[in-house]
């Protein structure tokens, strides 16, 4: 949970334009820390199944597929292409992975109070809860069948677990959010896709990381930092030869002014191929065409010979089917002649090389590969698809199958699965979930002309956005509502009918905060305690941070210009801070360095010890 006395803290989530200063109250923190009822989208009901994760036996007759909100692990028969059992475990379930002897499914499931479930697939019973870590995540089992190793997204750590002994042996520190595992063949490497860029966003290279772990050592992790731009990872995938990890994420060019979409002008989507025993990157290439984006790259499976690699992209509901030998080739042929770099800006390099396969459902967040088969679940319509991706010009004839009793959607949903659609955007490139993961920030400064140009600003977390007008942190939108609207015109390049704007604000309006990881047994520690009355009389935060949403509301002159006072719930998710996020710590913005004028709160006379208890107390919020 990183370390309280050097500052080195937490930096998960989305980043927060603008902290004037740091606050909150124990007792709201408290009545927050209960164990969410709903799944990932946030109030949504368990009757949506939404499929997030799945695995085949070794036989590939039967795939398990984790079902998010549903909290439930269906068991799906391959021949008979239907369900036929459905396990219980609680929402929210994340992932699941099955033992090298295939009679064990292993599930990572909850919130601050992560568990990774044991369940015997004969019997389809729980026999074990194991206690992880925060908002555990994708599962990976050891060969020898005795480790699990799982994301414990929140704690911005891996975890260890011995399943022998039935419980977490060991943490290893991440840079910021591991979302992805993946073990190579043989189990001595792990690699971990990290979804966010950590440090400054003012910094001339912000770029989310990938870990490279020796299993058996499990000390000195190497990373590698993707390109400029590289946010929002989300899946990585070693090759059943063990030579390449592939890995998803978006490529921003946030540099740029945006002021149009066309040509990957904002945000492009990408797939960086590792070099696993190498422990190397061996580039980056863009997924999307010319004139069409492929928004939102998620899950990735290799065919067992690895000659193919699928990916699919949830933003515009298909896959992305590339032939891994010829690429490499290409690859091989752009660093002969010196053109290496250039192929992460080649919206053309995939021709001929890749098919574009469209699906039937929506969101299509996991898939797995059975011969030629690739089954594709799809989140926003509780369905699969199965499309056979032999090499063929002829376009695959796409199956259909519901996973459950259709269900109609409410306006949550439905603004849940728009918030998520590129496809209502200007050629597909981008959705809101792009520069807003899971409604939050990507962590990174762009420049939107709403208030000029040549003053780019980190982008804002969307949680109580309703609760606390104005919007933007320049506060120029009235509240959350015209910002919708403004958005869907000015970032998607779109019209959309009302309705669609009305519906994205009700998915808006139904986040909830996470607990924070800093919380002890579900309180503030005994540092954030004192914290918090620091931050109430001698460091005067209260002033501008007061009331439900600890904001009032009000624009206030820092760095020269007036900025939207932001709130501070959930802001240990929200790293980087200030309005250029150049502050990458909360410890940073108490700083000498970030806040000479007293305009974060009057710091300057607080001892390191004291800046470190008011950190935690604003961390724990």
């Amino acid at each position: 949970m990183g370390d309280f006395v050097t500052g080195r803290l937490p930096r998960t989530g989305a980043g927060l334009l603008l902290l004037t200063a740091v606050a909150a109250v124990a007792h709201l923190a408290i009545a927050r820390t209960a164990e969410p009822k709903s799944g990932p989208g946030g109030g949504q009901a368990a009757k949506y199944l939404s499929p997030t994760a799945m695995v085949a036996d070794k036989a590939g007759k039967t795939i398990y597929i984790a079902q998010a909100t549903a909290g439930r692990v269906a068991v799906f028969d391959v021949a008979a292409r239907k369900v036929t059992a459905t396990i219980a475990i609680g929402p929210p379930v994340s992932g699941v992975a099955i033992s090298p002897n295939g009679t064990t499914l292993y599930v990572t499931a909850g919130g601050a109070q992560g568990k990774l479930c044991v369940i015997d697939i004969k019997s389809r019973k729980i026999t074990a809860r194991i206690p992880v870590g925060h908002t555990p995540i994708s599962p990976v089992v050891s060969p020898d069948g005795k480790t699990a190793y799982v994301c414990n997204r929140f704690n911005n750590a891996i975890g260890v677990v011995g399943l022998a002994a039935g419980k977490q042996i060991k943490t290893i520190n991440v840079p910021r959010q591991p979302v992805s595992a993946d073990l190579s063949k043989d189990g001595s490497v792990l690699i971990v896709a990290n979804h966010f860029p950590a440090g400054p966003a003012s910094a001339k290279h912000i770029a989310a990381e990938v870990t490279i772990l020796d299993t058996a050592s499990r000390r000195d992790p190497v990373t590698l930092k993707l390109p400029n731009g590289s946010t929002s990872l989300r899946a990585v995938r070693v090759s059943p030869d063990g030579k390449y990890a592939a890995v998803t994420h978006t490529l921003a060019r946030f540099r740029l002014p945006t002021t149009s979409l066309e040509r990957h002008w904002m945000n492009t989507n990408a797939l960086s191929i590792v070099d696993v025993p190498g422990r190397k990157l061996v580039n980056t290439i863009v997924t999307d065409d010319v004139d069409k984006g492929a928004p939102n790259s998620w899950a990735l499976a290799w065919s067992s010979d690895s000659k193919r690699l699928c990916v699919t992209h949830a933003g515009s509901h298909e896959i992305s089917v590339i032939d891994m030998t010829a690429l490499l080739a290409k690859f091989g042929k752009a660093l002969a002649k010196e053109q290496d770099q250039n192929v992460r800006n080649d919206l053309s390099f995939l021709v001929g090389l890749r098919r574009r396969i469209k699906l039937t459902g929506k969101g299509p967040r996991c898939i797995t590969l059975i011969g030629t088969k690739a089954f594709v679940g799809e989140y926003f319509t509780d369905s699969l698809s199965v499309a056979d991706i032999a090499p063929a010009k002829a376009k695959p004839k796409i199956e259909s199958i519901a996973l459950g009793p259709k269900t109609a959607m409410t306006e949550v949903r439905r603004g849940e699965m728009l918030f998520n659609d590129a496809s209502i955007s200007f050629q597909q490139w981008q959705g809101c979930a792009t520069c807003h993961p899971d409604g939050r920030s990507d962590g990174l400064n762009w420049d939107l002309f709403n208030d000029g140009m040549g003053n780019p600003k980190n982008t804002k977390s969307l949680l109580w956005a309703h609760k606390t007008p104005p919007s933007m942190i320049t506060g120029i939108r009235t509240d959350a509502k015209e910002t919708v609207r403004k958005k869907i015109r000015f970032a998607l390049f779109s019209v959309q009918p009302e309705k669609n704007a009305l519906a994205i604000l009700a998915y808006l309006k139904s986040l909830k905060p996470a607990p924070s990881p800093f919380l002890v047994n579900s309180k503030p520690s005994l540092a954030a305690q004192r914290g918090k009355l620091l931050f109430n009389n001698k460091a005067q935060c209260n002033s501008c941070h007061s009331g439900e949403f600890f904001t009032d509301q009000k624009k206030h002159n820092v760095s020269g210009k007036a900025f939207d006072t932001p709130t501070l719930i959930e802001v240990w998710r929200t790293a980087p801070y200030l309005y250029k996020g150049q502050a990458a710590t909360i410890l940073d913005v108490l700083s000498r360095k970030h806040n000479p004028k007293h305009q974060h709160g009057k710091t300057s006379k607080l001892t390191q010890k004291e800046r470190g208890d008011l950190a935690q107390y604003v961390l724990s919020l």
